[in-house]
């Protein structure tokens, strides 16, 4: 664990430790529940003995912070009180749009789908695609906070030690709430704009309950437009699927160098659940840190992860998995393929653990990268930790480059090595790309995976 005494040469965590102290009344929003204060202040002491994560904690061994915290960032109650010098624009998510514009990419041609756009974790309420179907509800976390019926989901200081969400739990202004009844047939597209004109710490809160019986598909896509500033995203996401649910939860991430990514989502399972999540990472952010933890929680769910990074530059993308099965029946399956240029880094960390209660648990895990570039790197550690002795576990890792016999076998039917090398990256990421069953989405992403196949490695 990282001291106090190391943590105060970061200046963001200074400018963290300062902020929290003085904040003044108006920062806590009116309503605002005793128990949601004493959950901030629990968290942020935590987070403050903790300091931000270092390579000497086995869970960030690979990822070293340092270069990415080096930078000074605004930090704030509100995110977009600190995202641009003209709050009078920013506060409205509409005018921001009009008066900067959203990237092309944010619209996937031939997707039928309810739309909505967080600019900076805060969104403006309106729906584009339609009317809401009956049974989805949305609302902002400014809004549901102040709710008796709904501040219960935030008052519970239920992150152990977790910086980055500690972090969030102490800060969060705003997010997006979803609570989903019954069978929607239309999914959600979740639009995350990140931007600013000077460098901005942005702490989104997101909170999903999908009801019993219901079923959802939720696609996010995340994109930036930083300007040359540095936007540091500290997301956290918690998702309660209930009994006989099920939910398809896919993540395109394509936001813009400049911009730090720290993902941490958490789902929680009960009987009989099915969650199916896909997440996408493609060049750009400058670092990407995906927190994904399943936790099993009653008998006979079913999980699925899948996941694909494609990484250039001196990106560097981390994905970390936890599958906690908890109670007997339960099975889950996990893919993740990356892709590797130039002096890029890949980390994948997939724990399996299962306890002794969790007998006749079927759980298998795959790693798969294609390492391109002579420069770049991955470290794979695939991991299962089991204390029920009536189980069926599996794990592997694999890290290899272009087959010379597909290649030769290409080009000797008048391929060009290029175009050679594009066909057999799209045929890795197939085992992924092939599991989404929503066609607009899928041509979406094999469109992705073409603009950032480049013309030459090395």
């Amino acid at each position: 664990m990282s001291t106090i005494q190391e943590q105060t040469a970061v200046p963001l965590f200074e400018e963290i430790v300062n902020r929290y102290h003085k904040r003044s009344a108006s920062d806590v929003e009116e309503g605002e529940s005793i128990d949601l204060r004493r959950a901030r202040q629990s968290a942020f002491e935590k987070f403050r003995l903790s300091g931000f994560p270092t390579i000497r904690q086995e869970d960030w061994k690979y990822t070293n912070l340092n270069r990415f915290l080096k930078e000074e960032y605004a930090v704030g109650g509100s995110a977009f009180a600190e995202a641009s010098a003209d709050n009078a624009v920013v506060a409205k998510g509409s005018d921001i749009r009009s008066a900067k514009g959203l990237p092309a990419a944010t619209v996937i041609p031939g997707l039928d789908a309810c739309r909505v756009v967080l600019v900076n974790g805060v969104w403006d309420g309106e729906v584009g695609g339609g009317p809401l179907p009956r049974g989805l509800q949305i609302m902002r976390v400014a809004e549901a906070v102040l709710d008796p019926n709904l501040v219960g989901y935030f008052e519970n200081g239920k992150w152990g030690n977790l910086a980055f969400p500690n972090l969030n739990t102490a800060f969060f202004k705003d997010g997006l709430l979803m609570k989903v009844d019954g069978a929607i047939d239309k999914p959600l597209h979740i639009v995350h704009y990140f931007t600013a004109d000077r460098n901005v710490l942005v702490q989104p809160r997101h909170l999903w309950v999908i009801g019993a019986n219901a079923q959802m598909t939720v696609l996010e896509t995340v994109h930036s437009a930083s300007g040359g500033a540095r936007v540091l995203v500290n997301s956290l996401t918690e998702i309660i699927a209930h009994r006989d649910s099920r939910i398809d939860h896919m993540l395109i991430q394509s936001a813009e160098a400049g911009v730090r990514l720290v993902n941490h989502t958490t789902v929680r399972q009960k009987k009989q659940s099915l969650y199916n999540n896909y997440t996408f990472t493609f060049p750009g952010a400058e670092l990407v840190r995906n927190d994904l933890q399943l936790r099993l929680e009653e008998d006979h769910t079913e999980t699925h992860l899948y996941g694909l990074y494609l990484t250039s530059g001196q990106q560097l993308v981390d994905n970390h998995t936890l599958v906690d099965h908890q109670k007997p029946n339960c099975f889950s399956n996990e893919l993740y393929k990356g892709v590797l240029l130039e002096r890029s880094t890949g980390v994948f960390n997939g724990k399996v653990y299962v306890h002794q209660d969790a007998q006749k648990t079927n759980a298998f895990q795959q790693n798969n990268n294609l390492v391109i570039s002579k420069q770049a790197t991955i470290d794979s550690k695939p991991e299962l930790e089991i204390f029920a002795d009536d189980v069926k576990c599996s794990h592997g890792s694999t890290v290899g480059q272009f087959s010379e016999d597909a290649l030769f076998y290409l080009r000797a039917r008048g391929i060009g090595e290029e175009a050679a090398k594009a066909m057999l990256i799209t045929a890795f990421a197939f085992d992924v790309t092939e599991k989404i069953k929503a066609e607009a989405i899928e041509k979406y992403i094999n469109q992705l995976i073409s603009q950032h196949i480049p013309a030459s490695n090395g």
